[in-house]
């Protein structure tokens, strides 16, 4: 589904990302764990085209990331607020999203229904702005968002962060129904090894900027992540 090939990326001369060889599974719920720095969000950057890289490619089903937009209706993505239009209601938002992805209002509609647990009665309706919205409501309209094309994909970093604890199960939740239901690939990152574990058949762990580890998640791995970090 997703290959990459000698993917590097420097800046200013310090190599920040150097990953020779890498395949992700159709399917496979993909996680990626690293201290700050170690290059999680350039990697997920890398993948969607957001930047260059300095040498090497990705590819998703064959196609070259780089410069192309095939791969793109495939993908769904949240990364931070910069994703976000902060200046729409999150109905604009999600409405301007599905249009993109030629959904109609009724598949919106339905969508978001089968959204509204995740919600809380927070999102829909509230007639706030999304600049106006908490870090974790904003971060739920992100999620969400990046799911409303029914992607093949799904890249999503940090996406437990600024949740409160109720929000965090019920992505979890959400998560594994998805590669349960939709075999949907997912590669998500985040600092919270638990939820990574709970969520993620496969672990990468980057350290400046190298794979350092590469787990099939088993009982034993949450264990062998926190030995790790806490060296």
């Amino acid at each position: 589904m997703i290959s990459v090939i000698n993917l590097r990326k420097i800046y200013h001369g310090v190599t920040v990302l150097d990953i020779p060889s890498m395949g992700i599974d159709h399917g496979e719920s993909f996680g990626l764990v690293g201290n700050n720095g170690a290059g999680k969000t350039t990697f997920f950057r890398l993948i969607l085209d957001l930047i260059e890289a300095s040498s090497g490619e990705v590819k998703i089903d064959g196609e070259k990331v780089a410069r192309h937009d095939e791969w793109k209706s495939k993908v769904g993505s949240f990364l931070d607020e910069s994703f976000l239009i902060d200046f729409l209601t999150p109905e604009e938002y999600f409405n301007f999203t599905a249009k993109v992805y030629n959904k109609s209002e009724g598949d919106v509609s339905q969508f978001l229904e089968s959204m509204k647990e995740f919600f809380n009665g927070e999102i829909l309706g509230s007639g706030k702005l999304i600049r106006d919205l908490s870090k974790g409501n904003q971060k739920k309209t992100g999620i969400v968002a990046a799911l409303i094309s029914d992607p093949q994909v799904l890249i999503l970093d940090e996406p437990f962060t600024a949740l409160d604890p109720t929000s965090q199960i019920r992505l979890k939740r959400m998560l594994n129904e998805l590669k349960t239901t939709k075999k949907m690939t997912m590669l998500i990152s985040s600092h919270d090894l638990n939820h990574v574990t709970e969520v993620c058949d496969r672990i990468v762990v980057l350290e400046k900027g190298n794979i350092v580890r590469d787990i099939r998640t088993s009982e034993n791995t949450l264990k062998e992540l926190e030995s790790y970090f806490a060296v």
